[in-house]
């Protein structure tokens, strides 16, 4: 009998054992194929999206000061083509903030070409890695921006080219990278409703065509599921609510939704001001705005606070003397 025991509780911690062996083999397999399957969507989406979507969010705070010390802890994990293009991304938003100043130029264009080498460097190495063509898009992405604002129409409809191709191509790579969405879709939109000076340059080019619902709809896209790109998403969706879809009220929600996100860049306040004056006629809902922002400036409280302060004060007195007409 007490042999008889002896074994059945061999037997018994053997079989406890083979289980335990069992399970923790199953638990090793486990691990091992999720840390698989999170190495293949990092490889087919973004790396350290995170991190990455930290530092635009500073930028459209227009905290400039802070990105490079932020940059510095995000590449790596992220590719350092990514942040070449986030410091050139960062650029033109200081621009925008004061377009009247070519201050700023010559420091975008430098940092956009190490960005755009940086980049197709990497798409040289891994050709078929859909991140290395979105961040090559994200490198020539700022210096169409500035070259459209300085009127230099045709290297930017060229370059212009070199963004959508590569956005394609991130796209055929990967159909989930839902941020490409957002240039593939302004490049629809704006070709098709583009006056005819542009469309004839884009004929001269060799440009395709474009299609205004299906790139707006791509435009919502990249804004409702993108992981880098909804605040620019909505910064690019309002200017197109006014400017062409006559949708005001929907720019204005667009842009006090900006706001409050980033109320220390001066440039989604100021914009809904002139949305009360030029669209709405609103002399007294302009003056509020102007105010605040003035207020703002005075306590410092948004990027570049004196010329701020200086182009509040002037625009104060010019809608206080129009209402005066009235």
């Amino acid at each position: 009998m007490t042999v008889t025991s002896h074994q059945s509780s061999v037997a018994g911690q053997q079989s406890s054992d083979r289980l335990a062996t069992g399970n923790w083999r199953r638990l090793t397999t486990a691990a091992l194929l999720a840390a698989l399957t999170a190495a293949v969507s990092a490889r087919g989406g973004l790396s350290a999206p995170d991190r990455v979507a930290a530092v635009y969010d500073t930028i459209l705070a227009a905290q400039f000061d802070k990105v490079d010390a932020q940059l510095a802890s995000t590449c790596p994990p992220a590719p350092m083509p990514a942040c070449d293009a986030l410091r050139a991304e960062a650029a033109w938003w200081e621009i925008l903030i004061n377009p009247d100043s070519h201050d700023v130029d010559q420091r975008l264009s430098a940092l956009a070409a190490t960005a755009i080498t940086s980049s197709a460097g990497w798409v040289e190495r891994e050709p078929q890695r859909a991140e290395a063509w979105f961040y090559l898009a994200g490198a020539y992405t700022p210096l169409v921006q500035l070259r459209v604002l300085r009127g230099e129409r045709v290297s930017a409809a060229r370059d212009g080219r070199k963004i959508k191709d590569a956005l394609e191509r991130a796209l055929e790579l990967d159909p989930d990278l839902t941020d490409a969405h957002l240039g593939i879709g302004l490049y629809h939109y704006y070709a098709d409703v583009a006056p005819l000076y542009a469309k004839f340059l884009r004929w001269i080019l060799f440009l395709p065509g474009g299609d205004r619902v299906e790139g707006l709809k791509e435009i919502l896209v990249a804004r409702h599921r993108g992981v880098l790109l909804a605040g620019e998403a909505d910064f690019q969706l309002q200017q197109i609510y006014l400017w062409y879809e006559n949708r005001f009220r929907d720019a204005l929600a667009v842009l006090e939704s900006l706001d409050q996100r980033y109320p220390t860049n001066p440039v989604f306040l100021q914009r809904i001001g002139d949305v009360h004056e030029i669209y709405f006629h609103d002399l007294d809902a302009s003056i509020r705005t102007w105010t605040t922002l003035r207020d703002r400036a005075r306590e410092h409280r948004v990027y570049s606070s004196t010329l701020i302060e200086t182009r509040a004060d002037k625009k104060l007195q010019q809608l206080i003397a129009q209402r005066a007409k009235k």
